[in-house]
């Protein structure tokens, strides 16, 4: 009998819950829209895919072009045009300093010594380095640059040593050198915990992202470190400057590559465990850390094979694994098409591969390959065993009392050198902005041009997804498709009483759950206001996708905004095509009027906004909350928010920042409002956007823009009440 009545109150229970659903958890709103499209589960990786699709149409082209050279003349005019194209991604080079070498102390082992110092590669900047010179023959020694990977510890690492000594051990004088981030040369170094706040590739990407925003790269400070490291070796006796050789593995194959394509004094090198095809990288691991990239590389028509071709018909070794984390087919592949080249100018055997059954590691076949090539080509016969040798400690090899360089001698870093370029660069921009008028007149060529925008909305088809009735308004949902999977999901919400102002309204909005989430628009939409609410590449149900990668940080992954570093294509620029293309459904298909439209963005959307508005979108006002200040901001703040470096443009300073592209809105309503507690709203901010605050003074409309900070508690309610008050 209980039983049976505790199952009637449980089936009532059950009952009551559904009918009260509306006042209870349940009522939260579903505003997901690809929930419905099963045949888009993997949207979220659709911004690395479409940059990746970019890639391999140009990868292609370079693949035509490949295939239409065969004589020595026509290698010759590509070597040359590589040339070309590599200081055209790199950028000119600092000019050569004096390197101040301090030896700092010397060490004697049975068979070799070893002196440990440090040289100036650019004024200030100091390289970490160890020379270890064999006992016996004082001159002329065949000399071996050694380029650590991305171990903390640089080439005091045992694989490294293990491979050093050996070198040293068949005659070989062998100088290695800590690369920026590695060894003693941490420039995140925390005091109090004994180590960088980052990994290696960290420590590449997070400074090597400053330095694409003002057009340079961590792969231009590192090839110089490498050019400087051979201008060193050629003020030592000991070295023979006919007979240099270069090696190393994962990143210090990297730097190898880099090193020895940009210094025709490198004879043979032997980059291990890193050379592939971009293709096979792009459809394999992803982008790597920054010094990997070189800024529109693929744009450009380079590939890793360039590295080795641009050097034919000197000696170099492929190094490689089939479990590589850089793609045996890829190195194969590259392999083949070297040969080519090699074969042009009658030096086949100066080209040679080898291949270990193993992952990312250095392997016993693999280093005996290596030290013969470079016993054969740097004329220095004999054994090429590998053997057994006594590893130092890692504290016997610091160059500096601390083992570090920021605790020690102290020294400039990377983050200095782009310091530095930023001064520049503002220097150049500033002076642009005393000239207003005409900069404006240039601007739109110019974001044109840097972020990668191909001009003219996207065919496609609006597909309607489905209606909810609210009071006083409904929620439509939309997939906009185009060619090649490529879609754009938004929600649409439609006032009963609608006046005749529309919003476009971006924010990354991953919970399709919440409510809250949804607040701003809910609140345009209940005072008339039509308010379109797309997901854009990368974010939403777009994004963040599965590329994380090795410069992830705090939910940025930095790989996937690599990608568009390497064929030219921002990010930003993806958005603005996307909001062109769903303005012009919006206006066609669903009669938005596209005269009377408003953008609202929360976080770096506001680049995004400026950006399109700047190439030729008419919003008649725009909102910004809690917004990106400037590119300047990112490059000028030792820690910056990782959050925005995805709303960045690479190389935009100095041609223009975010300010430049408010100034261009002008006479039109812009107000930016900070919600969060902050220095964004610091003196250097307000002063950053003075020429805009003149600009609309000097339009008789100083009264359309402001910059505020919303301390009322209303937060964003309270900033939208102001600014559509008067529009």
């Amino acid at each position: 009998m209980f039983k049976r009545f505790r199952h009637q109150v449980l089936n009532l229970g059950i009952i009551l819950m559904f009918l009260l659903s509306p006042c209870l958890g349940w009522s939260q709103t579903n505003y997901s829209v690809l929930d419905f499209w099963k045949y888009y589960s993997d949207a979220e990786n659709l911004l690395y895919k479409q940059q990746a699709e970019l890639s391999f149409e140009i990868i292609e082209k370079r693949k035509e072009s490949i295939s239409m050279l065969h004589s020595q003349e026509d290698w010759t005019e590509r070597q040359k045009l590589v040339k070309d194209k590599l200081l055209e991604s790199i950028g000119p080079f600092p000019p050569k300093t004096n390197l101040n070498p301090v030896v700092t102390k010397r060490i004697k082992k049975e068979g070799y010594s070893v002196e440990k110092l440090y040289f100036e590669s650019m004024p200030g900047l100091k390289v970490t380095a160890a020379f270890f010179i064999p006992q016996g023959k004082k001159r002329d020694l065949p000399t071996i640059i050694y380029c650590s990977g991305h171990s903390d510890l640089g080439f005091r690492s045992d694989v490294y040593q293990h491979v050093i000594l050996n070198l040293v051990k068949k005659g070989f004088a062998v100088f290695a050198f800590d690369p920026y981030g590695q060894g003693e040369r941490l420039q995140y170094f925390d005091e109090k915990e004994g180590k960088s706040r980052f990994s290696p590739t960290r420590e590449h990407s997070y400074p090597g992202a400053q330095l694409f925003i003002n057009g340079a790269s961590t792969a231009k400070y590192m090839i110089w470190d490498g050019i400087r490291a051979v201008d060193y070796l050629l003020t030592r006796k000991e070295v023979d400057p006919e007979r240099i050789g270069i090696t190393g593995r994962s990143g210090g194959g990297t730097q190898s590559s880099h090193i020895a394509a940009f210094d025709d004094r490198i004879k043979a090198a032997a980059p291990e465990c890193y050379i592939t095809t971009l293709e096979y990288q792009l459809k394999s691991g992803g982008p790597q850390d920054a010094e990997q990239n070189f800024p529109k590389g693929i744009q450009l028509g380079l590939d890793h094979a360039d590295l080795l071709e641009v050097r034919a018909p000197k000696p170099t070794l492929m190094i490689t694994t089939t479990r590589d984390i850089f793609s045996i087919q890829g190195a194969r592949d590259t392999y083949e098409e070297a040969k080519l080249a090699y074969k042009a100018f009658d030096k086949s055997e100066n080209l040679l591969m080898v291949e270990d059954n193993a992952g990312h590691q250095s392997t016993i076949k693999n280093r005996e390959a290596m030290y013969a090539f470079f016993q054969k080509h740097l004329d220095n016969p004999g054994n090429s065993k590998d053997g057994e040798v006594t590893i130092f400690p890692v504290e016997e090899l610091y160059v500096t009392e601390t083992g570090q360089l920021a605790t020690s001698v102290g020294s400039k870093f990377l983050f200095d050198a782009n310091k530095a370029l930023t001064d520049r660069n503002m220097e150049e921009l500033n002076r642009e902005r005393t000239k207003l008028d005409h900069h404006l007149v240039d601007l739109k060529q110019k974001v044109h041009q840097i972020s990668g925008y191909t001009q003219g909305a996207k065919k496609g088809k609006l597909i309607f997804s489905g209606q909810t009735e609210f009071e006083g308004y409904y929620l439509n949902k939309y997939v906009i498709e185009q060619p090649g999977d490529n879609i754009i999901p938004f929600v649409a919400f439609v006032p009963k009483q609608t006046t005749r102002l529309s919003a476009l309204y971006l924010d990354n909005i991953a919970d399709k759950k919440s409510d809250e989430a949804y607040t701003v628009p809910i609140h345009l939409v209940k005072k008339g206001v039509t308010v379109i609410v797309p997901d854009l590449p990368g974010f939403g149900e777009l994004g963040p996708g599965y590329l994380k990668g090795d410069a992830y940080f705090e939910n940025t992954s930095y790989n996937q905004w690599f990608a568009g570093i390497l064929n030219g294509k921002s990010t930003v620029s993806l958005h603005v095509e996307a909001i062109e293309t769903l303005l012009l459904f919006c206006k066609e298909e669903m009669e938005l009027n596209y005269n009377e439209i408003i953008g609202i963005s929360k976080g770096g959307f506001n680049s995004s906004l400026l950006h399109a508005s700047a190439l030729g979108v008419d919003f008649k006002g725009m909102l910004f909350l809690d917004p990106m200040p400037s590119f300047e901001s990112i490059v000028f703040k030792k820690d910056y928010d990782p959050v925005f470096i995805p709303f960045t443009v690479a190389g935009a300073l100095p041609h223009y920042d975010l300010p430049d592209l408010s100034a261009a809105f002008a006479p039109r309503k812009l107000m930016l409002v900070q919600e969060s507690e902050d220095e964004a709203m610091g003196s250097g901010y307000l002063q950053s956007y003075d020429f805009v605050r003149e600009h609309y003074s000097s339009m008789n409309k100083a009264n359309n823009f402001s910059i505020e900070k919303n301390d009322s508690g209303e937060g964003a309610m309270d900033s939208l009440g102001k600014f559509i008050s008067n529009l």
